[in-house]
This record gives C-alpha cells, structure tokens and sequence, in this order.
C-alpha cells in the first residue's frame, strides 16, 4: 500500500523546507541592525513552534478536509481517523503528508517576519503567526491545493509561488503599511534614507541555505519519486537552479550598470526572486522559459524594491514583499504565459496556448490576494488598537533585543578581528626587522631625564585610522619606545562623509567605515616623533588615512601601586 520511495522522498522534502526557517532566519537578521538580531530569530523561531500545533489542531482541517469549494470541513485534530485518505499522494502516508504541509505552512508565516522587522511588539507578532497559520494561509490553501473553487478552475501552483510566496508577501505589504516605517528611515522631505544590514555574511549564508532547500521545495512537491515523477523531478530541479542563477546574474548586471558597483544584497535578494518566480511553474515550464522567467524576475525585484521604497515610502527591510509578494504574483502569472501543457490542462499564452491559461492564473491570483489583504488588514489593525502593534520610539531606538527579550546583544562576548592582516605585534617587544624606515631628518630631540620629583607633563595622543594599517603602525611606536597603547574598533567619517555608496538603490547620506582608534599617553616618548611616525606610517594620500589628536592629561593613576603622574606609566616591579 505504501511506497518507501515516495514516502522518503516526502520526509526528505519536509526536513528540507523545514531548513528554509533557518535560511528566512539568517537572511533577515544580517539584513537588519545588531541590536535586533535575537529579536529576528525569535520571531523565526516562533513562526515555526506556534504554527505547527495551530496547523495540527485546526489550519489542517480547513485546508483538505472534505468540505466545500470554500471551507474545508472541520473533523478534529488532523488525523487519518478523522480525515481519511482521500486527499493522499499515491504511496504516502498521512503523518508524512501531514508534516510536509505544516512546513509549508510554516514558510508562509516567517515572510512577514522581515517586512515588520526592528520595529513590532513581540507579542503581537506571535499573535499574527497565530491566525496566519490557523486561518489565512489554510482558506486560501483549500481554494488552490485542497480541492477548492480556485483548483477547479484549472489553477495552476505546482510548490506555491501563490500559496505559500505571494500570501506571505502580501501580508507583509499590509503589515509594513499598517506598522510605518522604521524611525529615521525617511526624512521631513520624504527622502529614502539607507539603513544597511549588519552582516551581510549571514545574509548571504541565508540565501545559500534557502536556495539549498528549494531543491526540496519544489522537487519534492512531486511528492513521488516513480514512474514519470523521476523525470519530473529533475526538470524541476534544472528550472529551479536556472531561474534563480539567471535572475542573480541579471539583478547584478542592472544594480552594477544603476549604482555602479554590483550591489550585494540586492543581488541576494535577486537569488531569492528566481526562486520564488519558478516555484509555480517549475513542472511545466521548459529550461529555456525557466532563464526567461529568471531575467525578468531579476527586473521585478530591483525596480519593485526601488518602487516600494522610495516612491510608495513602504519600508521593507529586507525586500520581503518584493521577492515574495512581486515574484509570487509574477511566478503565478509566468504559468500562464510558458506552460508547455505539462500538469496543466492548457499551454501558455507564448507556448502555442491562448489566453485562457493567462486568465486562469490571473483570476486564482487575484481572489487570493484579496483575501490575503483583507484578513491580514482586519487582523493587523485589531492588532494595532488593541494591545498595539508597534514599540515605543525609546525601545525601537535602543533595539528590540534589549526592550523585548532582556539580551544586551545577540553577539556579545565576542570579539570581532577579522579586518585585521594578521595579529598585532605586542607592545614592548622587539621586532627583528623594521617595518618603517624612517627619512634622514633633524637630529632627534634628547629623551628628557626622568625628573627627581616624578613630575613631567603628561600627554595623550589619539589616532583614528584604516585598520589595515594597525599592525604596521604598533611595530613603528616599539622602535620609538611607545609601550603602552590601547586600540578600539570604531565605525565613523570625517568630513567628506565617506565615499559615495549605495544600498539597495539608495545613497548613504553618511557612510560610516570600520576604523581603529588608538589611544596613547606618553611622558618621555616625545610627542612630536609619535605624530611624525603616525604620519610616515599611516599616510596613503587617499580620503580615509585619518587624524591625529592631542590632548593634555592632569594625572595618571597605577591603580595596582597607587603611583601617579609619570611614575604610574612606567613599568615597576613594585
């Protein structure tokens, strides 16, 4: 009665679209601040444990029980006993099937995540994952793979550009109206302002996981692995990999011909456009369409976002209603303009088909985005007035990792190194070779004798510079004799406000650079040879070497020996 193969291929499937919330979870949080990084894997954490048992006890029923064109019919926690098996792939177990629609649904919810991020109340998120997973999702779910009205009409979505991409899309739209932008993000004139991602490495490492999945996204909604679903399966996986490499390379190619660099993100984002694209055609569209429909999903996702920001004044952090919204709906429509009549019960308008297709696709996509928009903006404006949808300006300012979960930050213990070539040589060491030869010059100036009374003027000197340059300028202050030192990562500008960039279309009114800031006081080290070798060290001639301050200091205090002045910065035994 069952099949092993199908059944395994299911399960696989399930465990893989489960995966995708770490993806959603890991795009949306290097896309967004570091203050709110745990707040975004809560959130994607919470999309998946409220919806499970939601989708067990309730969404599963409305979605394929046996009820009418509209509603499925209710029997009790999804079970074989109360549901049957009428609505079983061949070879497949209920609890299979089962699991591999909770995840389903589960995807759909977290899209909303990124859209709302930085600035909602956690528990009125968790009160939406709620009923998008007890009642959005599972209604339109039964109009279009639960035997529905829209199915009927001969709709067409394979793995769920539709169902699962465009609902969350547009629930993210609706959400991000409702919720209003993020403080600062536009300014008194109505000017889009860049609020760049924090990591743009975990965002990439999101993408990879997410593309990694689709394969059981969409190979795996076959749900079979016999007969013709072999070859089926390894045309979905061909068009999926195409329209998502295809779409990259075109996102690249038009952000690097707008901004004139490549621009990062927006070519992640472009990966997850063809995705999303192809996931409703990808069993009835040829390779070649599949590129066509990657090209123009890459056209979608740029100006889309672009449009939706900067002219609609919607802030979407991450591009959720671009990617998911715009392309779901596109994907939706693509059907109808490329089916080669595989799975379909007609071809496509630019196939040899004619416009009954395209209509199909059309109607099914409109009904559901009326319903999607209408529920989710009842549920988001009770939302709004009852408990409140938004947190105050004070706890979005300080971050929602703080205010809402207590967690002084997502990364704190950890260091940060990487822009650094190599360690830095330790103070007071000897290096075997100079790095900086310095240029015959004056005569140096005398090292002053260490006065009777202790008492010398006292003297910081600050650098701010390029952190490439840290280790080089640490061994030119040994040769001088500078001993101590202390160094901090910094973000900032100087004057010119650093040099003209983009992200996501959008210039940075101030683009904050890494930078060291190194902080010395010295007695007998005269002053002048530490500016003259920060100088010699540090200079490129290029905007961004830095600048040197000096300051007079009072007193020093060794805590350790109670010594002050001099004496507390010179190396005792005492």
């Amino acid at each position: 009665m069952y099949s092993s193969v199908n059944t395994t291929w299911v399960l696989v499937g399930a465990a893989l679209v489960f995966f995708m919330q770490a993806g959603f979870a890991m795009v949306e949080t290097g896309f967004t601040r570091a203050k709110n990084a745990g707040n975004i894997i809560m959130k994607n954490l919470m999309d998946f444990c409220i919806g499970t048992p939601v989708f067990w006890l309730v969404g599963f029923g409305i979605m394929f029980g046996a009820g009418n064109g509209f509603f499925g019919k209710l029997g009790g926690i999804a079970s074989e006993a109360n549901y049957g098996n009428a609505m079983l792939p061949d070879g497949v177990p209920f609890w299979a099937f089962l699991i591999f629609q909770t995840v389903f649904c589960a995807t759909s919810a977290t899209i909303v995540s990124g859209a709302m991020a930085e600035r909602t109340k956690f528990i009125s998120y968790c009160i939406y994952s709620l009923l998008i997973s007890l009642v959005v999702y599972p209604v339109s779910g039964h109009w279009i793979w639960g035997g529905g009205f829209i199915s009927q009409m001969g709709f067409h979505d394979f793995a769920g550009s539709c169902a699962v991409h465009m609902v969350g899309g547009v629930a993210a739209l609706i959400g991000a109206i409702i919720l209003g932008p993020r403080i600062g993000k536009y300014s008194k004139s109505g000017k889009s302002r860049a609020i760049p991602g924090h990591n743009l490495t975990v965002g990439a490492l999101g993408v990879f996981i997410l593309w990694f999945c689709w394969f059981g996204f969409n190979g795996a909604s076959t749900v079979s692995m016999e007969g013709d679903a072999i070859v089926s399966a390894g045309k979905i996986f061909v068009t999926t990999n195409l329209a998502a490499a295809v779409a990259t390379v075109t996102v690249m190619l038009i952000t690097w011909i707008r901004y004139k660099k490549p621009d990062v993100s927006m070519s992640l984002n472009g990966s997850l456009a063809g995705l999303v694209a192809i996931t409703a055609g990808c069993d009835t569209v040829s390779p070649t369409s599949a590129a066509i429909i990657g090209i123009l999903a890459g056209f979608i996702v740029v100006f889309g976002i672009e449009f939706i920001d900067k002219v609609l004044k919607i802030d979407d952090p991450v591009g959720a209603v671009g990617v998911h919204g715009l392309n779901g709906a596109f994907g939706t429509l693509a059907v109808g303009l490329f089916s080669d009549g595989a799975g379909t019960e007609w071809k496509g308008l630019l196939t040899g088909g004619g416009f009954h297709g395209f209509g199909v696709q059309f109607i099914g996509m409109a009904i559901t985005i009326a319903w999607v928009a209408v529920t989710m903006t009842i549920i988001f404006q009770v939302i709004k007035h009852t408990i409140g949808l938004r947190v105050s300006a004070e706890e979005e300012i300080a971050g929602l990792d703080m205010k809402e979960h207590g967690l002084a930050s997502a990364y704190d213990g950890f260091f940060v190194q990487d822009t650094m070539t190599k360690a830095p040589t330790p103070m007071g060491t000897s290096v075997k070779a100079p790095v900086v030869k310095h240029a015959p010059s004056a005569p140096a100036e005398s090292v002053p004798e260490i006065p009777a009374d202790g008492v010398h003027k006292l003297t910081k000197v600050v650098i701010i510079t390029r952190q490439n340059k840290l280790d080089e300028f640490m061994q030119a202050m040994n040769e001088i004799g500078v001993t101590g030192i202390t160094i901090t990562n910094v973000m900032g500008c100087g004057v010119q406000k650093g040099a003209p960039t983009y992200y996501r279309g959008v210039e940075l009114d101030m683009n904050l650079r890494p930078k060291v800031k190194i902080e010395i006081v010295v007695s007998l080290v005269p002053v002048q040879k530490v500016i003259d070798t920060a100088k010699e060290v540090l200079h490129t001639g290029q905007i961004g070497d830095g600048k040197v301050f000096v300051y007079d200091i009072e007193n020093v205090v060794k805590i350790r020996t109670g010594e002050e002045g001099f004496l507390a910065l010179q190396d005792t035994d005492a």
